[in-house]
C-alpha cells in the first residue's frame, strides 16, 4: 500500500501560470499574439534607435537591453488586459456572474459578497449588495423590468436599518441604462464618498445582521475568475 506523504500539491510556478493564461486567452482571442508582438517590438525598436543615436558601445547595449525588458513588461500587461476581457466575455449573461466579479475583483475599501441578497426563484435574476464610502450600492443582475421589485424591496430594508446612508443602484445586463460586468468596479469608483471607514464597517455589520443571503445562482463559479498577477 502506497504511503501518503501528507504534503499539499505544489502550486504551479509563475512562468507556468503565465503560459496557462496565454494559452487560455489565445483560444478566446485570436488577435492576442499580434497585440503582444506589437507591444514587444515598439519598445525594442525605440531602444535600438536610441542606441544608434548614442554612439557609445556601453550606452548602446544599455538602451537595447532596456528596450527588450520594457517590451516584455508591456507585452505581459497587454496579455493581462486581454485575458481579463476574455474572462468577462465568457461570463457575460451568466447567472451569478456579478457575484463572481464582487468576490474576485472588488476594490479595497468595499465590502461585498458573491452571495446575492435577493433572488427571483423563477427567472433567477438577483440583487447583490456592496458597501463602501459612497454608501450602499445595490447591483441588479437582470433586466430592469424583472429586477425592479427586488431592488425596491432591498432599498426599503437598507433605509430601515440605515436611514441616513445613501443608496445607489447599478444594473448589469444588456438593456438600456445597464452596464457590463467589466464596468462594475469603474462605476463604483466614480461614486463620491460619503462615509468614513468606521461608518462603512458599522453599516455593513448592520445589513449583514438582517440575513437574507441566498445561495448563488448556478452558472458561474467565482473561483474561476481571478485577476492575472503582473
Amino acid at each position: 500500500m502506497a504511503r501518503s506523504t501528507g504534503r499539499p500539491a505544489k502550486e504551479p510556478g509563475r512562468i507556468k501560470q503565465l503560459i496557462d493564461v496565454f494559452h487560455m486567452t489565445r483560444k478566446a482571442d485570436s488577435a492576442l499574439v499580434w497585440w503582444m508582438l506589437l507591444a514587444f517590438l515598439v519598445p525594442v525598436l525605440v531602444g535600438v534607435v536610441l542606441a544608434v543615436l548614442s554612439g557609445a558601445i556601453i550606452t548602446m547595449i544599455t538602451w537595447i537591453l532596456l528596450g527588450v525588458v520594457t517590451g516584455l513588461l508591456v507585452a505581459l500587461i497587454v496579455m493581462n488586459r486581454r485575458a481579463e476581457r476574455a474572462a468577462y466575455n465568457r461570463m457575460e449573461g451568466q447567472q451569478g456572474a456579478v457575484g463572481a466579479v464582487l468576490r474576485a475583483t472588488l476594490r479595497r475599501g468595499w465590502r461585498g459578497s458573491e452571495i446575492p441578497v435577493a433572488v427571483n426563484p423563477r427567472s433567477r435574476d438577483a440583487v447583490y449588495r456592496a458597501v463602501g464610502k459612497p454608501g450602499v450600492v445595490l447591483i441588479a443582475e437582470g433586466p430592469k423590468g424583472r429586477t425592479q421589485r427586488l431592488v425596491d424591496e432591498e432599498r426599503r430594508k437598507v433605509v430601515r436599518v440605515a436611514p441616513n446612508v445613501p443608496v445607489s443602484v447599478l444594473r448589469v445586463g444588456s438593456d438600456e441604462g445597464s452596464i457590463r460586468l467589466s464596468q462594475i468596479n469603474r462605476r463604483l469608483g466614480r461614486l463620491k464618498g460619503k462615509l468614513t471607514r468606521a461608518e462603512v464597517l458599522a453599516v455593513s455589520n448592520r445589513l449583514e445582521s438582517l440575513g437574507g443571503g441566498v445561495p448563488m445562482p448556478k452558472g458561474v463559479d467565482p473561483t474561476k475568475l481571478r485577476p492575472v498577477r503582473r
